[in-house]
């Protein structure tokens, strides 16, 4: 038997390198974390005032529907977005230019999704956000750099995490290791999802296969998402380690029904976790890379 309350979560990362950046940013900006949700201003169109979630998770770039009509944008298709409670369709839209900074992003098309009109937010800054630059989330001063991947070049004291996409996916899937006092690995690939508020999101399957909630101290808890919300069981678990370093404590969403992420994945990995550390996200070389606050 498994008991949550003796698992400890270790991810499996690379090589430890010495040094830091060395290419100048094409932009730097500070953030505001919302809800334990990093919030990016943006200019769309070269309006100012605007803010946007950062989220790994979300397959492409996403605007509210309001803004979608008040800026004019050109009607180009639909697309199905699926999220941790179901699916929802969404028509897309190009001849967006967002400005982060310095920086220009202009995404072949963006998506405007009903149920998103009802969140305080003016967008968010999907997949493709990530695969343009190299993203830097900077907790402990609350600041975002990008990079241009072509002349990126890490020489830092981080660990460097590999990273693997599935086929027809855009969210980034790190390897992870559930160890138990008995010295028995749990292993599973997990999501890293920039966009969930939680240390770990685990679904239905792998909670179930592993028996992680025999005997843990739980208590009721609800996720929201595209497709509604979900029901789920929060408890803590005694620590999380990545490569050498600790996170004490972090709480884990045990979902009740389905999963957070594909069949096959256990879960996400979100902001609950990420923020104990300053997190480069380089899709161009398959790495995430952390360094320490």
């Amino acid at each position: 038997m498994k008991s949550l309350a003796l698992a400890v979560i270790s991810l499996t990362v690379g090589l430890a390198i010495s040094g830091a950046a060395t290419a100048e940013p094409l932009a730097t900006v500070p953030f505001k974390l919302v809800r334990e949700r990093v919030m990016v201003p943006v200019s769309l169109n070269q309006s100012n005032g605007f803010s946007f979630l950062l989220d790994s998770g979300f397959t492409m770039t996403m605007v509210h529907p309001a803004l979608a009509e008040s800026l004019q944008l050109r009607r180009s298709g639909e697309i199905t977005i699926v999220g941790i409670a179901g699916e929802e369709r969404a028509p897309t839209f190009d001849g967006l230019a967002l400005g982060i900074g310095a920086a220009t992003y202009q995404p072949r098309r963006v998506a405007a999704l009903n149920s998103d009109g009802r969140r305080r937010r003016d967008g968010v800054l999907g997949s493709g956000f990530f695969r343009a630059h190299v993203v830097t989330i900077d907790f402990a001063r609350q600041q975002l750099t990008l990079h241009a991947p072509t002349n990126f070049t890490y020489t830092g004291l981080g660990q460097v995490v590999p990273l693997r996409f599935r086929r027809g996916s855009s969210t980034p899937i790190v390897d992870v290791s559930i160890l138990t006092t008995n010295d028995s690995d749990i292993r599973g690939a997990f999501e890293v999802d920039t966009g969930c508020d939680s240390a770990l999101c685990i679904g239905q399957p792998f909670t179930l296969e592993h028996r992680l909630l025999a005997g843990a101290p739980t208590r009721e808890a609800a996720k929201s998402g595209i497709g509604g919300d979900t029901q789920t069981r929060r408890g803590t678990l005694p620590g999380l380690r990545l490569g050498e370093a600790r996170v004490d404590k972090p709480e884990a969403d045990f979902f009740l029904e389905g999963s957070p992420a594909d069949e096959g994945l256990a879960g996400h990995i979100g902001i609950g976790v990420l923020n104990r550390f300053k997190v480069i996200f380089d899709y161009s070389r398959r790495q995430m890379i952390l360094e320490r606050r």
